[in-house]
Parts: structure tokens; C-alpha cells; sequence
């Protein structure tokens, strides 16, 4: 792709977060395309400018929205085209398409879960799927919540690739008075870290809802970030600072704010919700619920120290009791 035409932006999804990305890029670009999975929703949107069931506090110019319910004409419209769904969804969604509809796009993945069906983050879903190039791939990660971009709080995110190119038009696009934008090279550390902080989320909401106070959350982020790192370096050895905004930055907001639904799965879970409860009660997806399960089979394979992982593991696939195994996960972090 040359470096000096104007691209067409595409947003697939229709949650909370794809919602609030389709309004940063309606702040600097004259056209959005957006798929709607259902039609009833696509045509609320067309009609009211905003999304019936996700922040709907946010309205939309609707002259500059372009509403897809169809892929196939929808991806057609698009050059870069940002994937905003859960991962649980993605494979039943679009794993059937040809790749012939993504040939020659940029392609984006704002998902921050993994692929269950394949235990794979997006980007190496993308490329084994649909044959799209690593150097055709990108990410959007935080730290950053919908609902604050909802509110146009000063929020901070992400981009990453290993095209300097798309990197840039990313940045271009997302960048507004309410957003800062940083860049990243590192697209599998980043990914990768989206998906494991949800798991620690999940950790730090099942310590609150037994009662655990902050001095005790402050050890547990410790702990997940040294945890993280290990992981991270064996699977993608490169140099990184797992210590900047796109490692700790969206560990620690994912951790601790109100608006974390892995951190609210966590919770109620700690409080002695039964799974099934919890799950029904969040009326979302929590994503480290399915990567939990799949980094630990991942981690059979590089057997990496990680007993924040295994305990999660444990008390959501293994029914082990919630109080009993984060008191016995204390004894062995420091």
C-alpha cells in the first residue's frame, strides 16, 4: 500500500468497545464503515445516531457513518479493518469467510482475548485463516475502557505493528483531544499481554470479593506483571519493557477500575457467586474466562512458572474452592 492515499476505515463489531472506536475515528476521518451484526440494530443507528444496547450516551454524525449488516459489502468498503468483537465469537463469525475478502487489507485486531477454537491470538489467527500477512496485521490495546472514552476522559492507548506504515495511520486516525496515542513494534508481546491481564483481572476481583484490602492487590499486581513478563519472553523473546502503558498501564486499569468486566467476573465469583451465577449476572463477556483455559494448555507446552494463572484456572475450570485456593495462591507470592 502507498504511503500517501487516503484509506478507508472499517470498525466489525458492535459492543461497547467497537462502539467507542467508531467514535474516536467519527473525530478525524470524514467517513467510518461499521458492521452491524443485526439489522434491527444497524437500522437504530442509521436512524438515532447511536447504539441501542452499548453507551448510549454517545451519539454519532450519522452523515459520516456508512452501516453494513452484510460482510461481504462491508469489507469491500474497507482498507483497514479494525476487529472490535469478542474473541469468543470470532471463529463462528468470520472463521467460514473466504480470504479472498481480506486480501490486500490491513487488518486490526482490538479483541484483547484469544481465539478458543485454535488457542491463538488474533494475529496468528488472521495470517493461518485468511493468509494475511504479519506485516498486514496491527493491534489496539489500552490501557483504555470504553467507558471513558464514552465520557471523553483523557485516555491513552496503544497501536501496534510491524509495519511502521500502518503503525502510523493508526495513530493518525485514533488520536484526538481526548485520546493519546503510543506506538509499539511488539504486535505478539502486546497481544498477549491484552489477553493475560484479564486473567490477573479476574485474580485481583476474586481477592476483593473475599475481603482482600490494597496493600494485598498491590502484591498481586507485583506478582502478575514479573508473571506476565516470564510468559511473554519465552513465548516472543524480544526486547520490551513490560513495565510501559501497554503491559503494566493495561494490567493496572484492568486490575482495578470499576469499569473492568474480568475484574466484576472475579468478584462475584470471590463473594461465592456460583459460576454460572456470575456469568449470567455480568450479561457480557469476560474474555480471561476463555483465556484462562487456553493459555494453560498453551503453557503445557513451555511449562513457564505461573501459579496466578493455574490458581484461576483451577477455581473457574477445576471447581476448586475460591476462598481456599487464593488463600493458598498467597503463601507463594511476595
Amino acid at each position: 500500500m502507498e504511503g500517501n492515499k487516503s484509506y478507508r476505515f472499517g470498525v466489525l463489531g458492535s459492543g461497547s468497545w467497537a462502539t467507542a472506536l467508531v467514535k474516536i475515528l467519527c473525530e478525524n476521518l470524514d467517513h467510518v464503515s461499521w458492521h452491524v451484526g443485526k439489522a434491527e440494530n444497524a437500522s437504530f443507528i442509521h436512524q438515532h445516531g447511536r447504539n441501542p444496547k452499548y453507551l448510549q450516551s454517545v451519539t454519532f454524525n450519522r452523515d459520516k457513518l456508512c452501516l453494513f449488516h452484510e460482510f461481504d459489502s462491508f469489507a469491500k468498503s474497507t482498507d483497514i479493518l479494525i476487529v472490535a468483537m469478542p474473541a469468543a465469537f470470532l471463529y463462528t463469525t468470520i472463521g467460514g469467510f473466504s480470504p479472498s475478502l481480506f486480501e490486500g487489507k490491513w487488518v486490526i485486531s482490538a479483541i484483547k482475548g484469544i481465539v478458543p477454537e485454535h488457542n491463538a491470538i488474533p494475529a496468528r489467527f488472521f495470517h493461518k485463516t485468511f493468509h494475511i500477512p504479519y506485516e498486514h496485521l496491527g493491534i489496539i490495546c489500552g490501557p483504555c475502557h470504553a467507558e471513558e472514552i464514552a465520557l471523553e476522559k483523557l485516555s491513552y492507548l496503544t497501536v501496534g505493528s510491524e509495519n511502521s506504515l500502518l503503525t502510523k495511520h493508526l495513530s493518525d486516525a485514533l488520536r484526538c483531544e481526548y485520546v493519546a496515542v503510543n506506538e509499539s513494534d511488539d504486535l505478539f508481546g502486546a497481544e498477549l499481554g491484552a489477553i493475560l491481564k484479564n486473567v490477573y483481572a479476574i485474580a485481583a476481583g476474586m481477592y476483593a470479593g473475599l475481603g482482600y484490602g490494597d496493600n494485598f492487590q498491590a502484591v498481586l499486581v507485583c506478582n502478575s506483571i514479573q508473571e506476565m513478563k516470564r510468559f511473554i519472553n519465552v513465548i516472543h523473546p524480544i526486547h520490551r519493557d513490560v513495565n510501559s502503558i501497554a503491559y503494566l498501564g493495561d494490567l493496572l486499569v484492568t486490575c482495578y477500575s470499576k469499569f473492568s468486566r474480568n475484574r466484576s467476573f472475579g468478584y462475584m465469583l470471590g463473594e461465592g457467586l456460583t459460576l454460572e451465577s456470575a456469568q449470567q449476572s455480568l450479561n457480557m463477556i469476560a474474555e480471561g474466562y476463555y483465556a484462562t483455559k487456553s493459555l494453560m494448555e498453551i503453557n503445557r507446552k513451555f511449562m513457564v512458572e505461573m501459579p496466578i494463572l493455574s490458581a484461576v484456572y483451577e477455581v473457574i475450570y477445576e471447581g476448586a474452592n475460591c476462598s481456599q485456593k487464593m488463600k493458598e495462591l498467597t503463601r507463594v507470592l511476595s
